[in-house]
């Protein structure tokens, strides 16, 4: 608390401006944080498993707060990503532009009919989503599959 002495002098000052004093100090401690955080931001990589980016370093361990996941600095230096390896309804490797079959009666989504077992289709291509596959069907059109509905041709 002020007391009203200090108070007196305080408003009696011409240079001293409480709003303005409080921003600068608060914007002086921003601006601290913001460079000590973006020089160390970067540098650290993210948690395998929840890909927070506010990892933390300690005693050679990376420690995720936000999982509570740990891994050591060496183990996150050594591994990369794999690619992901598609494979049919038999365990065959797929590959973009090979042609498979589909194994069973699929329906589409819309009243659009259904793809009949047996149905060729040609030059897929791979991706990284929840339908693993997109192509072209001969008479349907552009669509996504699963790679658990087709067998590799």
């Amino acid at each position: 608390m002020l007391r009203v002495r200090e108070w007196l002098v305080m408003t009696e000052t011409p240079e001293y401006d409480p709003a303005t004093s409080a921003s600068n100090a608060i914007l002086a401690a921003f601006d601290f944080s913001t460079k000590l955080q973006g020089s160390r931001m970067h540098a650290l990589p993210p948690c395998p498993q929840c890909h927070s980016t506010f990892t933390y370093e300690d005693a050679g361990m990376y420690i995720c707060p936000e999982c509570a996941h740990e891994w050591s600095a060496q183990t996150s230096a050594a591994s990369e990503p794999a690619a992901k390896v598609y494979r049919d309804s038999a365990g065959n490797i797929l590959q973009d532009g090979d042609t498979v079959t589909v194994i069973k009666d699929l329906k589409l989504k819309g009243g659009g009919g259904v793809v009949k077992m047996g149905t060729k289709v040609k030059n897929i291509r791979l991706v990284d989503a929840d339908h693993d596959i997109d192509c072209k069907i001969d008479g349907f059109g552009a669509m996504s599959l699963k790679t658990e509905f087709v067998k590799k041709a």
